[in-house]
């Protein structure tokens, strides 16, 4: 019998019905108690109204605009009680996590999104379209008013649960190199563990071998979750948390103004920019530079400050490598110069094999450390029916920050680098697959064919500019 964790007291309100939210429903139904005739799911489309109706909840066929969204929402949720997620695209984190605090009612968020005409405004300038643009008001909102309604920024599979597992990695070095693994008490303590262990950066790094049995159809985008989640990162500028121990900026870089950690953003896309990376089960590999708001948070969250400046921080950058599907779709799309008119979300069943390896790679100490999740398809099936393993990793996450936000109601607005890393995988892990650490010699100057040059800088091979490959 599957563990109850948490109970809801009031309403529950999903904005969007992609696949996190129709993944989401039936772990909520296992493990977090809620009355469905309380729950209403905001989507504009009809395409999901009979799998809501099968799950007896509300559909509210409409899409909150700014203009809207607190007319919609009012009446919905009571003051002091109640949970609203943002699972959609095109609505603005801001102005909902503020309409929660006022009202005094829990919120979840998978990523920082922005009303339309953000991602893609030809108009904006690129530094005004990074994650560091659309993270600062968030955090100078919690600055304002520490405590208050919890309000969970940013917290799926990453970012999100990333950095969950980014802990357990540190300990898991000091543990091996013979260090105490208590873990520390507070955010300046993990900063110093992980400045102690000589890490010099972290790369978010995943590796998605999901693939159909059906050739993916010329012109349409297809990928194993949001297609206008990845299109939209995807076409932001690359960004990354920029360490104190790089030495040069990388050509088109600049650092950014905004924000409370030092970041640097690229003048080109990362669906464009490549980056050296190692996953388990592929070893050495390319993915992509692609702006999340986890390279930024562990970037500022592991800072070191003397009150002058800081002197330590690690880089941080999520290279990702999505299933080859997506892979061509970007080759389509970069090469049209344009977004495409046909998408596609791969399902569980049309999957025949593949899975999702999600990790950190923590380099700078004699051998780099990978540690995460390697969730295969089949696996994912079976823990999760009608989920594939990317998916999972997300609505598990969601799941527990949910639950801890439950049993955590008044924690004011927190990134998951700010959570209980040990109660929020005590819910999440049953989720994950294989969580393993794997240890390897790789460096970003190796498996360089036929004699290419080794890198801009061989007296350091953990510099950037090493990794950068276009």
């Amino acid at each position: 019998m599957a563990t109850r964790h948490a109970s809801l007291d009031g309403p529950l309100v999903i904005i969007g019905c992609g696949s996190i939210t129709r993944g989401l429903l039936p772990l909520l139904e296992r493990h977090i108690g809620f009355d469905h005739k309380l729950c209403t799911v905001i989507e504009p489309d009809c395409l999901q109204a009979g799998f809501l109706s099968d799950h007896g909840v509300r559909h509210l066929r409409l899409g909150l605009t700014n203009e809207t969204y607190r007319a919609v929402l009012g009446p919905l949720l009571s003051p002091g009680t109640g949970f609203l997620l943002n699972l959609a695209v095109n609505v603005s984190s801001y102005d909902l996590m503020r309409f929660c605090q006022e009202r005094g009612v829990l919120y979840l968020d998978t990523v920082t999104e922005p009303w339309p005409g953000f991602y893609f405004a030809d108009n904006r300038p690129l530094a005004g379209r990074t994650n560091a643009s659309l993270r600062a008001p968030i955090r100078a909102l919690k600055a304002h008013d520490a405590r208050g309604p919890t309000a969970v920024s940013c917290c799926g599979a990453n970012p999100g649960a990333v950095s969950w597992l980014l802990k357990e990695a540190l300990l898991r070095l000091a543990h091996d190199g013979g260090l105490p693994d208590e873990a520390p008490a507070s955010r300046d303590g993990w900063a110093r563990l992980m400045g102690a262990l000589g890490v010099k950066g972290v790369h978010i790094a995943e590796r998605d071998t999901q693939v159909s049995a059906r050739p993916k159809p010329a012109g349409t985008f297809v990928n194993s979750w949001s297609v206008d989640g990845l299109l939209s990162e995807g076409y932001q500028p690359a960004e990354l948390g920029w360490g104190s121990h790089e030495r040069t900026l990388p050509p088109g870089g600049q650092l950014s103004v905004e924000g409370y950690c030092n970041s640097l953003w690229l003048n080109r896309p990362g669906a464009e920019t490549r980056v050296r990376s190692w996953c388990p089960g592929h070893g050495a590999q390319m993915g992509y530079l692609i702006t999340h708001n986890e390279a930024l948070s562990i970037a500022d969250y592991y800072s070191i400050d003397d009150g002058s400046g800081p002197v330590y921080r690690p880089t941080s950058a999520y290279v990702y490598h999505p299933c080859n599907d997506a892979i061509l779709s970007f080759h389509e799309t970069s090469g049209a110069g344009r977004l495409p008119d046909a998408k596609h979300i791969l399902t569980a069943e049309e999957i025949v094999s593949g899975g999702d390896e999600l990790g950190l790679l923590l380099y700078g100490p004699e051998r780099a450390l990978w540690y995460g999740s390697r969730l295969s398809i089949d696996e994912a099936r079976r823990l999760a029916p009608g989920q594939n393993a990317t998916t999972l990793q997300v609505t598990s996450a969601v799941l527990a920050a949910m639950v801890w936000a439950i049993e955590n109601p008044q924690a004011g607005i927190v990134e998951a680098d700010e959570m209980d890393h040990v109660r929020c995988q005590e819910i999440q892990r049953p989720y994950l697959g294989r969580v393993e650490a794997r240890y390897t010699d790789w460096t970003p100057l190796t498996c360089r064919i036929g004699g290419l040059p080794p890198g801009p800088d061989d007296t350091d091979p953990w510099q950037f500019s090493n990794f950068l490959v276009d």
